[in-house]
């Protein structure tokens, strides 16, 4: 939940974007009742939604300012879940291993909107040591391919889009058996 001082800086800059795009120069409302940041900020093509971004983006405001989102290995961390969930929204890594990350880091379970920038770059270092996201999909892909280029049991289960290991057929598997384009 935002800060009620950020949603007053967040609707300001809106209005500023806002009187500079659509309010015409000499109606009053535009730069001269702001301060002329209007102008500036459509003349730099921000749009109105993406004017409170850039003030997140330059570190907020205040001493420490916040971070916005937290992006590593290509995905963006949710930042209203603990450290521990919401580096399971990365592709290959899940509970056991970010807890492993954690504990390895000696990190605190914190949100992730409150980590500092430290903590970010160790957290990122960390990370780069494990195979995750494109990296961990085409290292499977590329072990299905072989599997189906061999032709093994495994592999032409899998070209027929049939269970692998050993599940029937009779009744169950429609997710797998489901129809082809």
């Amino acid at each position: 939940m935002q800060s009620r001082t950020w949603s007053i800086v967040c609707g300001l800059a809106r209005r500023r974007a806002g009187a500079a795009a659509g309010a015409p120069s000499g109606s009053g409302v535009g730069a001269a009742q702001f301060g002329g940041l209007g102008p500036s900020l459509h003349s730099a093509g921000i749009s109105t939604g993406s004017a409170c971004m850039l003030a997140r983006q330059n570190g907020g405001f205040g001493d420490g300012g916040f971070i916005d989102s937290i992006r590593i290995g290509g995905v963006v961390l949710p930042n209203h879940k603990r450290l521990e969930y919401s580096l399971q929204s990365i592709h290959g890594i899940g509970r056991a291993r970010a807890r492993h990350i954690l504990s390895e880091l000696n990190v605190e379970n914190k949100v992730t909107k409150d980590l500092s920038k430290v903590e970010i770059i160790t957290l990122r270092e960390e990370i780069a040591k494990y195979m995750i996201e494109g990296d961990l999909k085409r290292f499977n892909r590329a072990a299905i391919e072989r599997l189906e280029g061999i032709k093994c049991y495994k592999g032409i289960r899998h070209e027929l889009a049939l269970p692998v290991r050993g599940q029937r057929t009779k009744t169950n598997c429609r997710t797998r058996k489901e129809k082809r384009a």
